[in-house]
């Protein structure tokens, strides 16, 4: 009874000890293996197993290549294409840039459809172009584009196989011997069938493969070539004889594998994975006489160590993980010192003293730091409001002084409807609807200063959200006084939103030819290191500042190059 009170505060190395050598000295005692029949109920099981991984990840690879074949002619019957790859060549530059936009635009959307999609194509002959998702500049690769061409009008496999390159490829018109006017192509990535492949066999140091009898090809998970050559021939019977799944003992070489092989009609390829017999087996075949003898003393030994875990360090532990959970509710309690000589005392008592500290440094810091952050919101925001009114008064002189009286006193109406804004609504944050109606007045006093040389696109939809005050007119503003400032052609300004789950995403792109690499470059790096720095910012600083304090780091403004070919700002805004 002395000794059982002695162990109560001991040390846990002690206990453990103590607990380890009651289990592992019967089980030393235990000189009985495994059986064989135990070893090949095994096998088949893992063989049962993998065929199942096999079905399993080809029918994912089947759903995915006929969802993708279901779509297809979807894309062939585009109407922007018809009309490209019948009258491309006489088409206006501009009609013929635009039209290959929009179908640019289609193919990337059918790139990211499916993982599995390596890149969209539509070989057009009439104008020896290639289209691509990304790329605009590019010709017709005359060699690619026989490949991809099937021997006759009705065919029942749409796959090609053309230097390692496997391409999925449908014509229009398909009913027809005549050449093709144009044709859809869709580029497999290989990389993402291997690595489907490779999830079959998982940690068993196996290979797998995807074998097309008919076109040829061969993917396999790695680069075992003399397997891979071995795996050919095995298939070659299984097809001679008719068989379309199951699985089998088979000696490679030196060495006895694990053979599952299954055939998709999809595909019109065999799906086939083998796995070494002693990845499978391992020490089961060094100890199967053990095995019976060990598992009676394990189910009593597994009992006695689980409860006596469970005693001595299950329950202590649980106790301090739910303490740490209370904390990160912010529900700072100590926890009661029942322990006062084991390592679980000292644990309690430093997770108090930390709870202890945690309380005062809230309590210290808590109110300096949301003071603090209140006050650099207040000095981004103070920035923004003289600069504007600093712009509005130097376009109402020059209109002035052109004696364009009308056009100025439309503009005075317009800078009264914006500073009878501001002098009425001084709040930091503002109803997202107003910060559009704002954005509009500006758009509307500029087409007084620039008239129909600028064309404006404003689409954004007016959801009921809080914002930060003025985050999108100093963004058009740039376009404006940079974009356009030095342009003496026609100027084009898109605003439009994108709603998702977890953000709305407001873009703002123009056409301006001021940008170069160099200035973009040097503006995401701004962007990016705009929370470092103290010092006095404007513009698009400023309001990327600003939307990172009201929403976190993972929002604010990314800069990239437009479509249009200048400046392309998204604002990303929480959905609150």
């Amino acid at each position: 009874m002395k000794l059982l009170f002695r162990m109560k505060d001991s040390s846990i190395f002690m206990k453990m000890m103590a607990v380890f050598l009651s289990v592992l000295l019967p089980l030393m005692m235990i000189t009985w293996f495994i059986n064989e029949r135990g070893a090949s109920s095994i096998q088949t099981e893992i063989s049962r197993s993998t065929l199942n991984t096999a079905s399993f990840y080809l029918d994912s690879l089947d759903k995915e290549v006929e969802r993708i074949m279901q779509y297809l002619p979807n894309y062939v019957m585009d109407n922007d294409l018809m009309e490209l790859a019948a009258i491309g060549t006489d088409m206006t530059d501009y009609e013929r840039a635009q039209s290959i936009t929009l179908i640019q635009k289609r193919l990337d959307l059918m790139k990211n459809s499916s993982p599995f999609i390596q890149e969209a194509k539509a070989y057009v002959p009439k104008i020896g172009r290639t289209l691509l998702s990304v790329k605009y500049e590019t010709v017709i690769d005359e060699a690619e584009y026989a490949a991809m061409q099937h021997d006759g009008p009705f065919y029942d496999d749409p796959f090609v196989y053309w230097n390692d390159r496997l391409f999925l490829t449908m014509s229009y018109p398909t009913n027809t011997f005549k050449d093709p006017l144009y044709m859809v192509g869709i580029e497999l990535s290989t990389r993402k069938i291997k690595e489907a492949l490779q999830q079959i066999t998982g940690s068993l140091s196996g290979e797998s493969m995807l074998l097309n009898a008919g076109q040829g090809f061969l993917i396999g998970s790695s680069d075992k070539t003399e397997l891979q050559d071995e795996l050919k021939d095995f298939i070659a019977k299984k097809q001679a004889q008719g068989k379309q799944q199951g699985y089998e003992r088979v000696r490679f070489g030196d060495g006895r594998y694990l053979t599952v092989f299954k055939y998709s009609d999809v595909w019109k390829s065999y799906s086939v994975t083998c796995i070494p017999e002693s990845a499978v087996l391992g020490p089961i075949q060094t100890y199967k006489r053990w095995f019976l003898w060990a598992c009676g003393l394990a189910v009593a030994a597994g009992a006695f160590f689980s409860y006596s875990l469970m005693k001595l360090m299950y329950r202590p532990l649980m106790r301090l993980i739910h303490g740490f959970k209370r904390v990160q509710k912010l529900e700072l309690l100590p926890l009661s010192i029942d322990r006062r000589r084991d390592e679980f005392g000292y644990l309690y008592q430093a997770f108090n003293d930390t709870v202890h500290s945690l309380k005062t440094l809230i309590e210290q810091n808590y109110e300096q730091r949301i003071r603090s952050q209140r006050s650099e919101l207040k000095r981004l925001q103070s920035q923004i409001n003289p600069h504007f009114l600093y712009n509005c008064f130097f376009v109402l002189c020059r209109l002035i002084k052109s004696d364009k009286k009308e056009k100025a006193y439309q503009f005075c109406l317009y800078i009264g409807e914006y500073f009878q804004f501001i002098t009425r609504n001084n709040e930091d944050i503002i109803p997202f609807e107003l910060e559009i109606k704002h954005s509009r007045t500006y758009v509307e006093m500029q087409s007084v200063c620039y008239g129909d040389r600028i064309q404006v696109r404003f689409e954004v939809e007016p959801l009921p959200l809080q914002v930060p005050r003025l985050i999108l007119q100093p963004i058009i503003e740039n376009a404006y006084k940079h974009g356009f400032g030095g342009m003496a052609g026609r100027g084009d300004l898109r605003i439009c939103s994108v709603r998702r789950t977890d953000r709305f995403t407001i873009c703002v792109e123009d056409n301006g030819n001021s940008l170069d690499d160099d200035k973009l470059e040097q503006l995401r790096l701004r962007l990016a290191h705009a929370g470092d720095r103290i010092e006095e910012t404007t513009g698009l600083i400023n309001v990327h500042r600003r939307i990172q304090l009201h929403y976190g780091r993972e929002y604010g403004l990314e800069v990239s190059r437009s479509s249009l070919g200048g400046l392309k700002v998204l604002i990303h805004l929480g959905m609150e």
